[in-house]
Protein backbone atom coordinates (compact mmCIF):
# COMPACT_ATOMS: atom_id res chain seq x y z
CA UNK A 1 0.00 0.00 0.00
CA UNK A 2 2.45 2.42 1.11
CA UNK A 3 5.82 1.84 -1.03
CA UNK A 4 6.40 0.82 -4.39
CA UNK A 5 7.91 -2.97 -4.86
CA UNK A 6 8.18 -4.23 -8.47
CA UNK A 7 5.18 -2.43 -9.06
CA UNK A 8 3.27 0.72 -7.70
CA UNK A 9 2.52 1.01 -4.48
CA UNK A 10 -1.58 1.08 -3.73
CA UNK A 11 -2.02 4.56 -3.04
CA UNK A 12 -0.47 5.81 -6.18
CA UNK A 13 -2.10 3.14 -8.34
CA UNK A 14 -5.33 3.93 -6.76
CA UNK A 15 -6.45 6.51 -9.24
CA UNK A 16 -5.28 4.46 -12.22
CA UNK A 17 -6.77 1.14 -10.90
CA UNK A 18 -10.31 2.92 -9.68
CA UNK A 19 -10.94 5.94 -9.84
CA UNK A 20 -10.09 6.37 -13.75
CA UNK A 21 -12.24 3.45 -14.51
CA UNK A 22 -15.29 4.18 -15.94
CA UNK A 23 -18.53 2.53 -14.02
CA UNK A 24 -16.89 1.83 -11.29
CA UNK A 25 -19.58 1.73 -7.91
CA UNK A 26 -18.01 0.02 -5.42
CA UNK A 27 -14.28 -0.21 -4.14
CA UNK A 28 -12.78 -3.22 -1.87
CA UNK A 29 -9.27 -2.22 -0.52
CA UNK A 30 -7.11 -5.51 0.57
CA UNK A 31 -3.93 -4.10 1.14
CA UNK A 32 -1.22 -4.00 4.03
CA UNK A 33 0.55 -7.52 4.60
CA UNK A 34 2.62 -6.88 2.01
CA UNK A 35 3.93 -3.50 3.72
CA UNK A 36 3.75 -5.50 7.05
CA UNK A 37 5.84 -8.22 5.55
CA UNK A 38 8.62 -6.39 3.03
CA UNK A 39 9.50 -4.15 5.52
CA UNK A 40 10.69 -6.68 8.06
CA UNK A 41 14.82 -6.23 8.31
CA UNK A 42 14.19 -3.12 5.33
CA UNK A 43 14.44 -0.03 7.96
CA UNK A 44 14.01 2.36 4.85
CA UNK A 45 10.29 0.52 4.58
CA UNK A 46 9.08 -0.22 8.27
CA UNK A 47 5.85 0.34 8.63
CA UNK A 48 3.31 1.00 11.76
CA UNK A 49 -0.28 0.11 12.17
CA UNK A 50 -0.83 3.68 12.19
CA UNK A 51 1.33 4.09 8.73
CA UNK A 52 -1.53 1.61 7.29
CA UNK A 53 -4.40 2.91 9.13
CA UNK A 54 -3.34 6.34 7.27
CA UNK A 55 -3.03 4.77 4.07
CA UNK A 56 -6.28 2.79 4.33
CA UNK A 57 -8.22 6.31 5.64
CA UNK A 58 -6.83 7.99 2.69
CA UNK A 59 -8.05 5.76 0.05
CA UNK A 60 -11.85 5.88 1.91
CA UNK A 61 -11.73 9.40 0.97
CA UNK A 62 -10.73 9.39 -2.12
CA UNK A 63 -13.11 6.50 -2.71
CA UNK A 64 -15.95 8.72 -1.08
CA UNK A 65 -14.76 12.09 -2.43
CA UNK A 66 -15.75 10.10 -6.17
CA UNK A 67 -19.06 9.15 -5.01
CA UNK A 68 -17.70 5.31 -5.04
CA UNK A 69 -18.85 2.56 -2.09
CA UNK A 70 -16.01 1.67 -0.20
CA UNK A 71 -15.17 -1.55 1.66
CA UNK A 72 -12.07 -2.60 3.09
CA UNK A 73 -10.96 -6.27 4.32
CA UNK A 74 -9.16 -7.42 6.83
CA UNK A 75 -4.97 -8.11 6.48
CA UNK A 76 -5.07 -11.93 7.26
CA UNK A 77 -1.60 -13.61 8.32
CA UNK A 78 1.27 -15.03 7.48
CA UNK A 79 2.78 -16.77 10.03
CA UNK A 80 5.66 -19.88 9.47
CA UNK A 81 5.34 -18.50 5.50
CA UNK A 82 7.29 -19.74 3.18
CA UNK A 83 6.99 -17.55 -0.07
CA UNK A 84 10.37 -15.65 -0.24
CA UNK A 85 11.52 -16.59 3.24
CA UNK A 86 9.32 -16.25 6.22
CA UNK A 87 9.18 -12.48 7.04
CA UNK A 88 6.95 -13.20 10.16
CA UNK A 89 7.62 -11.35 13.55
CA UNK A 90 5.73 -10.84 16.57
CA UNK A 91 6.12 -7.27 16.07
CA UNK A 92 4.32 -7.54 12.46
CA UNK A 93 1.80 -9.55 13.98
CA UNK A 94 0.76 -6.73 16.71
CA UNK A 95 0.90 -4.49 13.94
CA UNK A 96 -1.24 -6.65 11.70
CA UNK A 97 -3.63 -7.02 14.90
CA UNK A 98 -4.06 -3.40 15.61
CA UNK A 99 -4.49 -2.62 11.80
CA UNK A 100 -7.14 -5.23 12.14
CA UNK A 101 -8.77 -3.91 15.55
CA UNK A 102 -9.30 -0.06 13.35
CA UNK A 103 -10.77 -1.62 10.23
CA UNK A 104 -13.58 -3.72 12.64
CA UNK A 105 -14.18 -0.49 14.31
CA UNK A 106 -13.66 2.10 12.32
CA UNK A 107 -16.68 4.05 10.35
CA UNK A 108 -14.17 5.01 7.50
CA UNK A 109 -15.35 3.05 5.15
CA UNK A 110 -18.65 1.46 4.28
CA UNK A 111 -18.69 -1.91 5.52
CA UNK A 112 -16.18 -4.43 6.37
CA UNK A 113 -15.35 -7.78 4.98
CA UNK A 114 -13.47 -10.04 7.93
CA UNK A 115 -11.39 -12.17 5.36
CA UNK A 116 -9.09 -13.00 8.19
CA UNK A 117 -12.02 -14.37 10.41
CA UNK A 118 -12.75 -16.59 7.36
CA UNK A 119 -9.80 -17.96 6.65
CA UNK A 120 -8.19 -18.21 10.00
CA UNK A 121 -7.37 -21.04 12.06
CA UNK A 122 -9.70 -21.26 15.20
CA UNK A 123 -7.09 -23.67 17.07
CA UNK A 124 -4.71 -21.06 16.02
CA UNK A 125 -5.74 -17.79 14.84
CA UNK A 126 -2.39 -16.50 13.46
CA UNK A 127 -2.21 -19.23 10.94
CA UNK A 128 -4.60 -19.59 7.78
CA UNK A 129 -6.96 -22.76 8.27
CA UNK A 130 -5.01 -25.52 6.34
CA UNK A 131 -8.08 -26.29 4.45
CA UNK A 132 -7.59 -22.86 2.69
CA UNK A 133 -3.83 -22.22 2.60
CA UNK A 134 -1.62 -22.55 -0.50
CA UNK A 135 1.27 -24.17 1.50
CA UNK A 136 2.94 -21.09 1.47
CA UNK A 137 1.43 -20.07 4.54
CA UNK A 138 0.72 -16.69 2.79
CA UNK A 139 -1.43 -16.99 -0.06
CA UNK A 140 -4.96 -18.78 -0.73
CA UNK A 141 -5.20 -21.67 -2.40
CA UNK A 142 -8.46 -21.43 -4.80
CA UNK A 143 -10.73 -22.77 -1.87
CA UNK A 144 -9.24 -20.15 -0.19
CA UNK A 145 -10.38 -17.48 -2.53
CA UNK A 146 -13.58 -19.08 -3.23
CA UNK A 147 -14.23 -18.89 0.69
CA UNK A 148 -13.07 -15.38 0.60
CA UNK A 149 -15.48 -14.28 -2.49
CA UNK A 150 -18.87 -16.13 -0.52
CA UNK A 151 -17.49 -14.29 2.67
CA UNK A 152 -19.05 -11.58 0.42
CA UNK A 153 -22.66 -10.80 1.12
CA UNK A 154 -23.59 -9.69 -2.40
CA UNK A 155 -26.80 -8.02 -1.24
CA UNK A 156 -24.09 -5.10 -0.42
CA UNK A 157 -23.36 -4.46 -4.01
CA UNK A 158 -26.68 -3.27 -4.68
Amino acid sequence: MLHDGPGDSGLRRFDRDVLAQPGVTHVLALLGVNDLRNSQGRTDEIVTADDLIGGLHQLAVRAHAAGLIAFVGTVMTWENETFNGDHYTPEGEAKRQALNAWIRDSAVFDEVIDFEAALRDPGHPTRTLPRWDSGDHLHPNDLGYRHMADSIDLALLG
